[in-house]
């Protein structure tokens, strides 16, 4: 009951004090704003893919009419023919596309930054125009927006700090710390009870929060256990905060050196360490200008075109070693259109090896981040959040390996119904509509 009675104590203290109301108020509306963010975002992503699909299927029915009708193409387009390979798979629109999750709009990650669909043709990559690299979040935040996940993350403790650093310290500064152990009879218990408070009231509304979002867009039974991680990672988090907050009220003797030192702690570790971190890795690590991806797709690309055709055709039989098996694979003589129209598989192939040394650096880059992860928690806590919300650095690399698969087999239908010197009909355009849908 003493402790109960001390809850209850906290909770008349809390709803006396202007400023701790203010502050929690305050923290409230930012985080309806960053709530407001996400699911703007969200709503915005989910509105393009509908226009994406309605195009699509516009287009395909279109091309499908084509076929109905005994026509090669559009008629003032009289240069696609498409009961050719090339024209087909030129026209046939592909997307992939990375649906934004239930659980976005606790999270945006790098949403903002990474582009969330991409039409894939024959000359597409994975580092194109419209898959940007990413901004970090408080570059975003210098933009004006902010997500729910940076309000907990950085701004929960700053928080924590306004509702708590007076606990103890005003007794100590009126002088009254010494009748605190001959009233309650033991003083640590005494001020945990008063932070138990506060932690509950920060538990229960990040909770809150999320099963609000999780409610709204139907969470609770595609993305439960991303719900459940979420609360777990929210209420681990506001412990520890709350731990590190407890042994400091213990050990000071007022309220100015708790404020000192709850402060510092936070600059620490939610400002020092993560920016030192993201120093040291930009200068091991620098930025990468994805000059040998331009290098390919430039002067690479330039000589592939200048080269004869006998390199060019032995060049994708490297690639693809099954063309010899193919009607163009056994004649003697080489034609021009076939190969020329095949030319794209060999410029994927070198941008696929560019790519992979970008790809190379930036793991070397995320592995020593997470290697600082024991004395770089809060970089861990963010990483994880958006990892849980679909939003990280990793769920973007699984999406441009969907995209370079869409790419690989496209490329692949292509080359070889080329060599095979096939005639595309209806069935063959909606099997093609199959494999890369």
């Amino acid at each position: 009951m003493k402790a109960l009675n001390i809850l209850l104590y906290e909770f008349k203290h809390f709803s006396r004090s202007k400023a701790k109301v203010i502050a929690y108020v305050l923290f409230v509306i930012a985080s309806v704003y960053g709530l407001y963010n996400g699911f703007e975002l969200q709503n915005k992503q989910e509105e393009t893919i509908r226009i994406i699909e309605q195009k699509k299927n516009k287009e395909i029915a279109e091309i499908l009419s084509f076929y109905d009708k005994g026509k090669k193409g559009p008629e003032d387009q009289p240069w696609i023919d498409i009961t050719t390979p090339s024209s087909t798979l030129s026209s046939l629109p592909t997307y992939i596309i990375k649906k934004p999750l239930p659980t976005l709009p606790l999270g945006m990650g790098q949403a903002e930054q990474y582009g969330f669909y991409k039409m894939v043709t024959t000359w597409s990559s994975v580092y194109d125009n419209d898959m940007v690299e990413e901004l970090a979040n408080p570059e975003r935040l210098a933009n004006g927006n902010i997500d729910f996940s940076f309000i907990v993350i950085f701004l929960l403790p700053i928080l924590l700090f306004i509702l708590t650093y007076n606990i103890y310290g005003l007794e100590c500064d009126l002088n009254f710390d010494k009748l605190i152990a001959i009233q309650t009879g033991n003083k640590p218990k005494w001020i945990a009870a008063r932070l138990a408070f506060y932690m509950l009231l920060l538990i229960g509304t990040v909770s809150a929060v999320i099963l609000f979002v999780a409610s709204k867009n139907n969470a609770f039974e595609s993305n439960a256990t991303s719900i459940v991680s979420l609360i777990l990672l929210s209420l681990l988090y506001i412990f520890i905060w709350t731990l590190v907050f407890y042994f400091i009220i213990l050990n000071s003797k007022s309220s100015s050196a708790i404020a000192f030192k709850m402060i510092g702690v936070w600059l620490i570790f939610c400002v020092l360490i993560p920016g030192t971190v993201h120093q040291i890795a930009s200068l091991k690590y620098p930025a990468n200008y994805m000059t040998d991806y331009l290098d390919s797709n430039r002067k690479d690309a330039y000589e592939v075109y200048q080269l004869p055709l006998d390199t060019l055709s032995a060049k994708l039989k490297i690639i693809y070693p099954e063309l010899a098996n193919t009607k163009h694979g056994k004649d003697s003589i080489v034609d021009e259109d076939i190969v020329s129209n095949s030319v794209s598989g060999i410029i994927n192939e070198m941008n696929k090896k560019a790519i992979t040394k970008i790809e190379l650096q930036n793991d070397s880059k995320n592995k020593f981040i997470t290697s600082s992860y024991w004395y770089n928690p809060i970089s861990m806590i963010q990483n994880k959040w958006n990892s849980i919300t679909g939003s990280d650095y990793f769920a973007y690399k699984t999406y441009r390996n969907n995209v370079q698969k869409s790419i690989d087999k496209k490329l692949e239908l292509l080359v070889f119904d080329c060599w095979n010197k096939k005639t595309v009909d209806k069935s063959t355009f909606e099997n093609y509509s199959k494999i890369l849908k």
